[in-house]
Formats: C-alpha cells, sequence, structure tokens
C-alpha cells in the first residue's frame, strides 16, 4: 500500500481530511524571504469552487492562467504538457476526484533529483479576495493546475521559489528528460530543425518577438511556447521554401488558425494545392520559416528516453534516444575537486568515462541536487588516447587539453550537445570551486548504443608503508631511545600505548612530529604493529616505527605545499599512493570523515593514523586464515568478523 493510500483510506475512516504536515497553511510556505503584498487565506477546494473538478478527461481547451501572483513560465510550461496527453497523465494521474472518496489529499508525480517522486498535497489552498493567489483556471472549476503547482512549490520549499524557475527546469521535471536550448541563429535553415524532430524529443519555441514587430497582428500569446510538430519542405515558383507547423492548445472560446503570414510576397508563391495540402491535413499553424526566425528567439526541448518516451503517442514513431545515467556527489576532501583551473585537485573529482564504437550525437546533461542553495557546475571532456582502467591522474590532465567545456553556471541544469567522433572520452563533472559539496544526476544521451564506467581505484599496496629499521641500527643513533624504552618496559621488554606516549613525547624533536603523540595515533600504532594481540610492542618494533615515522614525514613534506604542518585533505590521496597505498573512493571518504580536521587539513599524527590505519586492514585482510586461494575474497566467521571489524 502506498503512502497515498494509506493516508486516504485513514482520512475516509475517521471522516476527516488531510492536513500536509510538511507543507503547512501557513505564511513561510508561501514566501519564505520576502513580505508578500497580501493577506493570504488558505481555502479547501469546495470553499473556493462550487463545484470543483479535479481534471476534465475530454477537455481540448486550456484555460490556465497566472492569477496574480503565479509564474508565466510554468504556464508555459503546463500547456506544453497539456498537449502530450500521454506524459501528461503520468505527472497527474486522472483517477483522482473530487465528488467522491474525497479526504483532501491529492498525489502527482514529478521527477525531482535523478528520481521519479509521488508528491502528496492537501486541497488548502493560498486566496486574496476568495479568489486563488496563484495558478488557476479561467473558465472552469478545474484543480489540477493549482494543486500541481502546491505540489511543485512543496519540492521547492515555497510558492515564492517558484519565481526563480524556468521553462527548461519545468519541462525536465515533469517529463524526467533533459532539457536543452538553442538560439535561432545556430539554425542554419529548416533542415536543421527538422533533424530535431526525428528524435524522441519533444521540440518548443518561445515566443517574444523583437519590438519592431507588431505583437498584436500574429494572433500568438507573447511568452508562451508552442509545440512544434512538422517541418516541410515545399517548391513555390521560385526557390524551395521550409514551413513549419506549431501549436499550443486552445483556450476557452479562442478560434482555430491554420496560419500565419508576415511575408506574403514570399507566401504567395507557394502553388495553391500545396497550401490547401498543408491546411486540411492537420492540427495546428503553419509559417515560413522565414516568419518563424523573426518571431521566436530561441528553441528549447526536452529529449526524453526510451522508457520515458514510452507513454507518448506522438513519440511513438520516432527514433528513441538510448541514455546512460550515473549519480553521484561532490565531497569535500573526496571529490570536490573543483573546475579545470584548480589544476592540483581536478583530478579529483568523479570520473566518468564512455566508449562509442562509431561517431555519434551525444547529448551531456548534468544536474544538481541542490535546489534552495544551488552551486556553480559544468563539466569537461576529454578525448583520451585509449581505455582506461582507474582513475587519470594529475599529470594526464596537466598534460592534455579538453576537447569540450561546457558553460559553468547556477542553474539546476547544464548540457552541451557533442558531436564525437569514435573512441573513449572522459568526462569530468565539476562545481566550479573545489570544496563545494553536492549530489548531482549525470545523463549521457545517444543515438546509438555507447558503453559507460565510472573509473575509480582498485584497492592495492603497492609496497610496505612500515619501514624495517636497517641492520646495525643499535649503534646508530638509536641509544638513546633504547635506555628510555628500558626505563619504561616491563619485564618482557615491552610497552603498552599510554607508554609508547610517553615515549614518543620524549623522543621527538619537535612540535610538527609530535603532533602524532597524542592517545588515538599510538593506539593506531599499537593495534598496526602488535602481531601477538597483547596490546604491547617491544623494541625491534619501536625502531621500525621510529624509521617508519622518518619516511612519513618525507612524503607528508612533500605533498603539505600549503602550508608548514598540515595536509590539505584534498592531497590525501596521492600521499598515501606514495607510501603504497591505493584505495578507492568509498575508503578515501572513509579515512577523510575520521581524520580530516574541521579546517579541511591533517595533521602529522593524523597522517600516521590512516597510514597504520591502513596498514592494519590490508594486513589482516591478505594475512587471514581463510582467505580463498587465488580470489579477492575472505571467509570468516561471525566470531572472526567481530574481531577484525572492532581491530579496524
Amino acid at each position: 500500500m502506498t503512502d497515498y493510500e494509506r493516508i486516504k483510506n485513514s482520512c475516509l475512516q475517521r471522516a476527516v481530511l488531510w492536513e500536509d504536515p510538511d507543507f503547512p497553511a501557513n505564511q513561510t510556505s508561501v514566501f519564505y524571504y520576502q513580505t508578500p503584498p497580501f493577506n493570504f487565506v488558505w481555502k479547501r477546494a469546495k470553499e473556493i469552487y462550487t463545484s470543483p473538478t479535479f481534471v476534465l478527461d475530454k477537455c481540448e481547451t486550456f484555460d490556465v492562467i497566472p492569477g496574480k501572483l503565479g509564474d508565466k513560465w510554468l504556464v508555459s510550461c503546463l500547456g506544453v504538457l497539456y498537449l502530450c496527453k500521454g506524459l501528461f497523465y503520468r505527472v497527474v494521474p486522472a483517477d483522482q476526484r473530487m465528488d467522491t472518496s474525497y479526504a483532501g489529499v491529492f498525489r502527482f508525480r514529478l521527477w525531482w533529483c535523478g528520481q521519479w517522486l509521488e508528491v502528496l498535497v492537501d486541497d488548502r489552498l493560498p486566496t486574496v479576495n476568495g479568489k486563488l493567489a496563484f495558478l488557476q483556471t479561467s473558465q472552469t472549476d478545474q484543480l489540477w493546475p493549482a494543486l500541481l503547482e502546491k505540489a511543485y512549490a512543496k519540492l521547492h520549499g515555497s510558492y515564492e521559489a517558484l519565481k526563480y524557475g524556468s521553462l527548461l527546469d519545468g519541462l525536465a521535471d515533469l517529463t524526467g528528460g533533459i532539457t536543452e536550448s538553442i538560439v535561432m541563429p545556430e539554425l542554419s535553415d529548416g533542415s536543421a530543425l527538422r533533424t530535431l524532430l526525428d528524435t524522441s524529443s519533444v521540440v518548443t519555441a518561445h515566443y517574444f518577438p523583437p519590438p519592431a514587430e507588431d505583437k498584436t497582428a500574429t494572433s500568438l500569446e507573447l511568452e508562451m511556447n508552442y509545440r512544434i510538430y512538422d517541418v516541410q519542405k515545399v517548391d513555390t515558383t521560385n526557390e524551395p521554401v521550409y514551413l513549419i507547423r506549431l501549436r499550443r492548445p486552445l483556450g476557452h472560446g479562442e478560434t482555430p488558425i491554420s496560419h500565419i503570414v508576415l511575408d506574403t510576397a514570399l507566401w504567395k508563391t507557394i502553388p495553391q494545392y500545396e497550401r490547401d495540402r498543408l491546411m486540411t491535413a492537420s492540427k495546428g499553424v503553419w509559417m515560413l520559416f522565414s516568419d518563424f526566425q523573426r518571431l521566436f528567439p530561441r528553441i528549447e526541448m526536452v529529449h526524453l528516453d526510451t522508457e520515458t518516451s514510452r507513454a507518448e503517442l506522438s513519440l511513438s514513431e520516432k527514433q528513441k534516444w538510448q541514455m546512460k545515467m550515473h549519480q553521484g556527489g561532490w565531497k569535500r576532501g573526496v571529490s570536490a575537486g573543483g573546475c579545470r583551473n584548480y589544476v592540483n585537485f581536478f583530478h579529483t573529482n568523479p570520473q566518468v568515462q564512455i566508449m562509442l564504437n562509431e561517431p555519434d550525437t551525444v547529448i551531456i546533461s548534468l544536474n544538481q541536487h541542490s535546489i534552495m542553495e544551488p552551486k556553480v557546475i559544468g563539466f569537461s571532456v576529454y578525448k583520451m588516447p585509449k581505455f582506461l582502467t582507474e582513475t587519470a591522474n594529475q599529470m594526464f590532465f596537466k598534460r592534455i587539453k579538453s576537447t569540450i567545456n561546457s558553460q559553468y553556471t547556477n542553474s539546476r541544469q547544464v548540457s552541451q550537445r557533442c558531436q564525437l567522433e569514435s573512441g573513449a572520452y572522459l568526462i569530468m563533472p565539476t562545481t566550479f570551486e573545489p570544496r563545494e559539496e553536492a549530489q548531482f544526476t549525470l545523463r549521457i544521451y545517444s543515438n546509438k548504443p555507447l558503453k559507460m564506467k565510472v573509473l575509480d581505484d582498485p584497492p592495492q599496496m603497492t609496497k610496505a608503508a612500515l619501514v624495517k629499521a636497517p641492520p646495525g641500527s643499535d649503534s646508530n643513533g638509536f641509544f638513546q631511545y633504547e635506555t628510555l624504552f628500558l626505563q619504561l618496559a616491563d619485564e618482557h621488554r615491552t610497552i603498552d600505548i599510554f607508554e609508547l606516549q610517553e615515549l614518543l613525547d620524549a623522543c621527538l624533536p619537535n612540535d610538527y612530529i609530535k603532533s602524532c603523540v597524542s592517545i588515538d595515533t599510538c593506539r593506531q600504532i599499537v593495534l598496526s604493529m602488535d602481531k601477538k594481540g597483547t596490546g604491547r610492542i617491544c623494541l625491534s618494533d619501536f625502531k621500525d616505527l621510529i624509521c617508519s615515522l622518518k619516511h612519513l614525514q618525507l612524503v607528508f613534506k612533500t605533498h603539505a605545499r600549503e602550508k608548514m604542518g598540515v595536509l590539505r585533505v584534498e592531497r590525501l590521496r596521492d600521499a598515501l599512493k606514495d607510501v603504497g597505498f591505493i584505495v578507492p573512493e568509498r575508503v578515501i571518504s572513509l579515512l577523510v570523515f575520521r581524520y580530516m580536521r574541521k579546517d579541511g587539513m591533517l595533521r602529522f599524527g593524523d597522517f600516521v593514523s590512516a597510514v597504520m590505519h591502513l596498514h592494519r586492514v590490508f594486513e589482516l585482510f591478505y594475512t587471514n586464515d581463510g582467505r580463498r586461494p587465488g580470489s579477492d575474497a575472505v571467509q570468516l566467521n561471525l566470531s572472526e568478523w567481530l574481531k577484525n571489524a572492532l581491530m579496524c
């Protein structure tokens, strides 16, 4: 049973109307930051209309208007959706009624943060002077526009947040596709527009003519999007011309028109039989492509993949977009390396590799999930000399130039149409600044099949992290350590973590090195070096430790470039590689979570703890008696698993 069914049944049994606890009928749900110019009164649907209807199933007219405070871009977006009835009824389930089984709860389906969500709202709506303040219908008593707008506002946090929306964001959220905008000068002729209609894409044009044009002469509605259905090349008495058929849903009482002509001289060159054929064949308005270019400054599209487009009958015969998707995130110190300007950290960003067997048109779309505080995002694409099996390192990006760079913007989505040759490509989705955290969805649409792989480093221990004391070390500076060691040791010549802390505090030369004298670091050291499980180490272990600390100090200094004595957390992965550990992103994420300080840095003691921790887990794996021969798996019973897990 879904949440909707559970809530509705419960309300019907108790004879109450549902009140949404997550989007209450109060001031902050309408205007969060600004002070509104009206006093809002929240009313139920039946308090606003005498006989409200959720949706009229077979109604062809579209009478949605913004109201006092609604958004024109959302009206335009809903107009496009209304023309695509298969997509419309996926968002607006038609089995909801207000005359029977009415419980005050309604549901809508919206694409949000990379997945379809069922959003529940009650039917309490903000009114001013007894009328709806936002989206509403002008002639009918349908409630779906106002309730859908409320569901959308709920996801955004308030009605006020919708003021900063756009048609492209709306189309993406209402269809589950990726959007693209093309300014009119980029279309060379009508054939380029016709190519856009060949795929499973809903192609629209935004009506906003230049000031010189007579806006009353065309009967087109200003700042609305018209869906483009057809492009045809027809003969004239001179040279062939392109005609465009476009449409928006008719409003109440509007009379359909068959054509709009600005260039009458060119229109008259089209034979009458061609004009008659076009005007009688289908719905919509025909225009000359040259007139179309004068009135519509840009094309706005939403591309739908095979699964998403299945619901829309008008796209059934189109070539289907094939889609690959990766959902990931930018995490501080792990995968938030910033744009290409930050050459030392850029390689830490997520790396997504695609392989094309033949040339193809590819659309790359990056959506961020930060709605309230959007980050500036974008991506770069690199043509690869070969197919990679692990992540590209810092030097790779210093040597090679990017093939494609998207714009960087704080919009919800950044998309780019690419003409790619066959071969391997590396896509790097990034925030503009490093250390900015957000989740994202990366989708790649292609006409032909392609392969996608998210690159990561398989775990490896390339060399021993702990350095053995060289032979003859007894007489090479270790005498002073040995004397102190024996003073603290027990009868078996061993010390515990507290005695190790005291010994290191006395032996280590400066505050920079002494940052590893914390009790937690000493605990990690003893756990890593104690082979017998006694919680103590002997003199030879201590000598190995001193040599290892000197080696780790050299590595730490090499990578601690920003400030003496601290390591920027983004450099941890490369520093660990120099020590001998190659680890995947998930492991780095855990190490950063455990050892990073508030300032985003690691002290030497934190670095030592991380190394000791890794040394211990690798040793546990490789020395475990239950390891399967020739495999990367270990068999453990519960007792062994608990012992090993707690040691980590």
